[in-house]
């Protein structure tokens, strides 16, 4: 058998990618005799990067999908690519150096779909160079009329149930993007502004947005404020543009911000929403769809945003309304994919209504790894103050299934057995209650959120022929999309099913580069999966994702964590590649215990401890305390240990002996190879490959045997382990060769087997029952210069002189009577007992030996 000295996993791994039958990882809609086990798995924007933060997430999946099938799970790994959204759009309107406007829908669209079918291929690669067991027989793409046809009855399942709408209401807007946006695809950035002081028209108030004063349409004080009483009820006039508002109490005015009075405009933030809706006060637009001032602006119409705000700022200065700014703390709203501050509009949209109740019922249901993560989904759900806006003004996305009636207005929802259909391509089939057949198509189009919160239903068979499989049974994510693909996910799934989507919902972090910052192009720090695929291995970046973290918390990347993976695969290579060279033509036959060596017993009592160990962690996703206990066993136990003191059998003529060795690093090596194997696929199945038949990924995960641990067995190994280091050691500080035979070692204690303790020293060896009789014999005198130096001073080599040719045995006797006697130059001189001191050699039997204490038990080197 010809096995590579050195483990090249640039051969290893391409040639396992490219032979693999991916069937093996298919999930089996017709089998109801293995349990299932789902995988809700997040479909990634096809951007062709699979970067490290995705990677990160599908290496956790894959752990848990080749796990649970070792484990006799019918799994599915489903890869979605939820293509839809602003991403690709703004892409292909970078490449092309266009806007969406600039050419038609259609040609448009198909810009997107040429892109993204171009960076699925790219990302699908990356994926298979990393190893992951997906099943592709169950990959479903978004922009796929079979796909989001459901996404359409979904909405008018949702429809027909009166948990959709359509209405004019404030939405979050992006003025870049020119869509409304969700309030979970807000993000925050603090920055500082100037709070404004004005005069206005006999008050005085604070604003930080004066260029919404065009918007302005009432005045607020608190009720309880003495300062402004007299004024509640009153109208004055709004600087620069003379309109008349209201003064109106509201106790949600903090008398301590500013001055204690603040305009309330349409819409400045979430506040003046529910100051208008509350006090049912006027609207008044003063900013378009593309962040430009409108007509009520004036003389400001058509600026943008901040040039109307400079400009207001001069004229309001120069007309003495101005009086004072103060810098202001604050965070700004921004939209999630251009990081543009958003506005809020009142515009048409369509909306779904939220039930916060059924949600957190749903949530409660399910179980939540790590636990404390469920917190970010109550605090968004129990925060909750509009419904969720599901239309967005772009093009590349899900149709909205609707049209309007042009003779009477009337909305005409596409039926189900319509879908799927583009309204604005396709006319509805039948004609309009009131008889009219013109139609004006919905051109809005629907959240991405609208077609990946249905992948829990998705996947589990929903509109199919197969048999519907709800609830799955995980839903691996980041904790970065809490709040909108496992909140909409709950919302839809629970809407449309009545079920939770999922048994447990397990949250990864987030990856950090090396300087502790999370990764992004402009800090530099970025490192992709193929990099390290190319310098190092896929499986070398897979025990990265073990080991870095537990799920939950972010993760650093660190280069020398993948080279001390690297390490650890030529470590392991070594011990496979010695272990294989005595297992040649080995076969397999199980052997009692009757027939092992002690250290036979221990190894195997040790790995059936791991055993336990890692399947208890696989089972609590606690990936890093797996690969940690399985590499700490490899290294320590296997290769340090107990092949060190197998060797001489291994080598040896005692049959029996070798027999033992070899079917205990066979056992060992085959449960290694199959723990290994969720984490290292490529690695695994080389190894497995020598030992076993068919693919190791189809094989069963090994089961801890209760009967081989023993504890005083692992005990009696321990001691035998000990004693052959410690002569080791012992070797090493005389300058003895480690082969070399000392004359003989005896054992003062029980050991029932020392054939190991033989073959490790390679030297006799007896166990002696009892106590050793030692004495302690005095054999060098040995001054101590450090004391008489300084004493004696001109005395002190004469003195030290002496001393050397004193008997060791007197000096010894007057040390223990506390006077030491010496003759210098015919004087008899008395010497304090630190001035000296006497080497000792301990004799056992007449016979000069050293002692070696192991675990309190004497072990004598007969020298």
């Amino acid at each position: 058998m010809t096995i590579p000295k050195e483990y090249d996993p640039h051969i290893i791994e391409p040639k396992w990618r490219d032979s693999w039958d991916m069937s093996m990882y298919h999930f089996d809609w017709k089998d109801n005799s293995r349990p299932q086990f789902i995988i809700d798995t997040p479909p990634p924007y096809p951007t062709g990067n699979f970067h490290i933060g995705n990677s990160l997430n599908w290496c956790y999946i894959d752990f848990v999908a080749r796990y649970k099938r070792m484990c006799g799970y019918n799994v599915m790994f489903p890869q979605g690519w939820d293509c839809h959204g602003l991403p690709t759009e703004v892409k292909v309107e970078e490449i092309h150096g266009i806007t969406k406007n600039e050419v038609s829908r259609e040609e448009f669209r198909n810009m997107c779909r040429e892109l993204t079918v171009g960076n699925i291929e790219k990302m699908r690669q990356t994926m298979l160079n990393l190893g992951f067991s997906t099943d592709w027989s169950n990959e479903f793409v978004t922009m796929e009329p079979e796909y989001y046809s459901k996404t359409q009855r979904s909405f008018r399942n949702m429809y027909d149930q009166g948990r959709l709408y359509q209405s004019e209401h404030p939405v979050n807007w992006c003025p870049r993007c020119e869509t409304a946006i969700a309030f979970a695809e807000v993000e925050y950035d603090p920055r500082e502004t100037k709070l404004n002081y004005l005069h206005f028209d006999g008050l005085q108030i604070a604003t930080s947005r004066p260029e919404l004063l065009a918007a302005c349409v009432a005045v607020a004080i608190n009720p309880e404020d003495e300062r402004y009483k007299e004024n509640l009820g009153s109208t004055v006039k709004v600087p620069l543009f003379g309109h008349d508002v209201k003064v109106i109490g509201d106790k949600d005015v903090d008398p301590s911000f500013g001055t204690g009075v603040v305009m309330i405009c349409t819409f400045g933030d979430k506040q003046d929403v529910r100051w208008w809706l509350e006090h049912g006060l006027p609207l008044r637009k003063a900013i378009d769809k593309k962040g430009r001032m409108t007509a009520i602006a004036g003389k400001y119409e058509g600026m943008t945003i901040p040039e109307c705000k400079q400009a207001i700022i001069v004229d309001l200065e120069a007309e003495g309304y101005l009086f004072e700014q103060k810098p202001l703390d604050q965070n700004v709203g921004m939209c999630w994919r251009c990081s543009t501050p958003i506005e809020i509009l009142s515009e048409r949209q369509w909306f779904i209504k939220i039930d916060n109740e059924e949600i957190a019922k749903a949530a409660n249901e399910i179980e939540w790894l790590p636990e404390y993560m469920k917190v970010r989904l109550d605090n968004w759900n129990n925060t909750m103050e509009w419904d969720w806006c599901i239309s967005r003004q772009r093009l590349f996305a899900t149709p909205i299934p609707v049209w309007y009636c042009k003779e009477c207005n009337e909305v005409m929802v596409a039926k189900e057995e319509w879908m799927p259909i583009d309204p604005t391509i396709q006319q509805p089939p039948e004609s309009c209650k009131c008889g009219c057949t013109e139609f004006e198509a919905e051109e809005d189009v629907l959240d991405t959120w609208m077609d990946s919160s249905i992948t829990a239903l998705h996947v589990s068979g929903w509109l199919t022929d197969h048999e519907m499989r709800l609830p799955t049974q995980l839903r691996p994510q980041g904790h970065d999309i809490i709040r909108t693909w496992a909140f909409y996910t709950i919302l839809r799934s629970m809407a449309i099913q009545g079920k939770r989507p999922w048994d447990a919902i397990l949250i990864n972090g987030m990856v950090l580069g090396e300087d502790g910052h999370k990764m992004s192009k402009s800090l530099g720090n970025v490192i992709s999966p193929e990099e390290v695929i190319k310098d190092y291995s896929a499986d070398s970046f897979r025990q990265w994702a073990a080991i870095g973290g537990s799920p939950g918390s972010d993760v650093m990347f660190r280069w020398k964590d993948v080279v001390s993976a690297s390490r650890f695969f030529a470590k392991m290579w070594s011990i496979y590649r010695f272990s294989m060279s005595h297992l040649e033509e080995y076969e397999y036959a199980d052997m009692s215990i009757d027939e092992l060596k002690i250290v036979d017993r221990w190894l195997l009592s040790n790995l059936n401890r791991l055993i336990s160990s890692v399947t208890r962690s696989m089972e609590d996703y606690q990936f890093d305390e797996a690969f940690k206990s399985i590499r700490g066993f490899t290294w320590d136990v296997l290769a340090d240990n107990y092949i060190e003191l197998v060797k001489a059998r291994l080598y040896g003529d005692d049959e029996a002996g070798k027999k033992a060795a070899r079917y205990t690093l066979y056992v060992a090596i085959d449960a290694l190879s199959h723990m290994l194997a969720p984490f290292a696929p490529f690695f695994a199945e080389e190894m497995f490959s020598r030992i076993g038949e068919g693919s190791i990924h189809v094989t069963s995960w090994p089961e801890a045997c209760d009967s081989m641990v023993d504890a005083d067995i692992e005990a009696s190994g321990e001691f035998i382990k000990d004693i052959a280091s410690s002569v080791r050691r012992y070797k090493s500080e005389h300058g003895m060769a480690l082969n070399a035979p000392l004359e003989k070692i005896e054992i003062y204690g029980t050991l029932a087997d020392i054939t190991d303790v033989l073959g490790a020293t390679n030297s006799p060896v007896e166990v002696i029952a009892g106590e050793p009789d030692f004495e302690h014999v005095p054999v060098n005198v040995k001054p101590n210069m450090g004391v008489i130096g300084p004493k004696f001073r001109g005395q002190a080599k004469d003195i030290i002189n002496a001393l050397t040719e004193e008997n060791p045995k007197k000096i010894a006797d007057e040390i223990a009577k506390g006077k030491i006697t010496v003759m210098v130059n015919g004087d008899m001189l008395e010497l304090e007992p630190e001035c000296v001191a006497v080497e000792k050699e301990v004799v056992s039997a007449g016979r000069a030996v050293d002692v070696l204490d192991i675990s309190g038990i004497p072990v004598v080197i007969v020298r």
